[in-house]
């Protein structure tokens, strides 16, 4: 039992009572009478709040799991089987990964009614996360007491793996032609790919140098030779997982966006019926799925993802040239999912990049600094603010010579913002498959 803020407001109010009793003496005996009142009353309402009729059950809704860095929806279903109205506060007891000390919801159920509680909680690690119980103070109309009822007693676990909702938000964007959703790009297609398909009527829009001439003279009737994308094509993702990745933007690291990446291209890769392979690395190999194109292919990748930890040293390039000859066999497209800070931290490691462009192509995948971006498009206030902005942008500037650099020596580079990472890397493995260059 807990005496709430409205009784000790009452009891205030009553000590008031009786410190003007000393200099008002007919206020004795009103004052004696009110406090009389305020016991009575609570008593009643103690009475009320522990009667053996006072039911209420509540019970949580988790999903199988959830899904790094997106609002996942927890539901808590709750029903009033007492013949009196209930005032409930209820507290939850959170995973302590996401680090909320303050999280209340209110409710007021009529006698026999049933309310659902949603609310949302946004992941930032990956692991397991453990519910507690779920701590439910019952107040009645009067509110000067309150009752603890403890629902969920049982811990509850649920994992957080890389985003699914991101992975089938980018496959529909993808691969639903009529869509009018923004961010994946439709690619001009220029000349077409070398997998022939069919031969079929020549309808008016298509492209009159693939008219079949002998399949016309034997028809009658124009015919065209269809071709359809290149498949069964290698595509690798390596993951660099040093200390390099492990810097924080809205609540994910540099690693974790890559990972929601990574599914996602992953995901449309299978989709392209091309053959999706991971390759994690920092001072020491981690984990290796061979390309492959079998149904369970995505989900083997997926569970590498879940399992992958940041590792706080530099990450081994010549130990990522040795994979790239020893274990992948044949050309593949390469997306290098990094983070180069300065010139000179690519200079260290640009002579090992070239020589795996020599027999893969590689594409380099490295981030932009939103926040430092943001801060340099703010008009400064004053002349310290003009010096800091200066930096900001020469910063912003040098990134930019960066993927400069990578084209002189015919590497593919992509500099995004984290959270624009997943379309534009989906962007360019489709811009390059259509130019026809893996």
């Amino acid at each position: 039992m807990y005496l709430t803020n409205r009784f000790f407001s009452a009891l205030a109010g009553l000590i008031c009572f009786f410190v003007l009793a000393f200099f008002v003496p007919s206020l004795l005996s009103l004052s004696i009478a009110l406090a009389m009142g305020l016991l009575l009353v609570t008593l009643w309402d103690v009475w009320r709040l522990y009667r053996p009729d006072i039911t209420l059950t509540c019970v949580r809704r988790l999903p199988r799991l959830f899904n790094l860095g997106d609002a996942n929806v927890v539901r808590l279903e709750l029903q009033n089987t007492s013949p009196l109205k209930l005032q409930l506060t209820l507290i939850e007891e959170l995973p302590v990964q996401l680090q909320i000390r303050d999280f209340t919801r209110d409710a007021v159920l009529a006698p026999g009614e049933e309310q659902t509680i949603r609310y949302e909680v946004r992941p930032t690690e990956r692991g397991e996360y453990t519910f507690g119980a779920t701590n439910i103070f019952i107040r009645q109309v009067l509110g000067l007491v309150e009752r603890r009822v403890i629902a969920n007693p049982s811990e509850m676990t649920v994992g957080v793996y890389p985003s699914i909702l991101q992975m089938k938000q980018m496959e529909l964007q993808a691969f639903n032609r009529t869509s009018t959703l923004s961010g994946i790009k439709k690619i001009r297609r220029i000349g077409h790919s070398y997998e022939f398909e069919q031969i079929k009527n020549y309808v008016r829009g298509d492209d009159y140098r693939s008219i079949n001439w002998k399949a016309t003279s034997r028809r009658g009737n124009l015919m065209v030779n269809q071709y359809e994308d290149e498949r069964a094509q290698q595509v690798y993702c390596l993951l660099d997982k040093s200390r390099s990745m492990r810097l924080p933007f809205a609540g994910l690291s540099l690693m974790d966006y890559s990972i929601n990446s990574i599914l996602a291209l992953s995901n449309i890769v299978l989709g392209k019926y091309d053959r999706a392979g991971l390759i994690s690395f920092s001072d020491k190999l981690g984990a290796i799925i061979k390309a492959d194109s079998r149904p369970q292919q995505l989900q083997k990748i997926l569970t590498a993802l879940y399992k992958e930890k940041e590792r706080p040293l530099e990450a081994n390039y010549e130990l990522l040239y040795f994979a790239a000859r020893k274990l992948i066999t044949g050309r593949s497209l390469l997306l290098l999912f990094t983070n180069f800070e300065s010139a000179y931290a690519l200079e260290r490691v640009l002579p090992v990049l070239r020589r795996i462009n020599r027999i893969h192509l590689l594409v380099v995948v490295f981030f932009e600094n939103s926040e430092i971006r943001q801060f340099a498009e703010t008009p400064p206030t004053n002349l310290e603010g003009v010096y800091e902005q200066t930096t900001a942008r020469k910063f912003l500037a040098e990134k930019e010579q960066l993927v400069q650099k990578l084209s002189q020596y015919g590497i593919q580079a992509i500099l995004t913002k984290p959270e624009e990472l997943s379309i534009n890397t989906i962007n360019k493995y489709l811009e390059l498959k259509s130019r026809g260059l893996i």
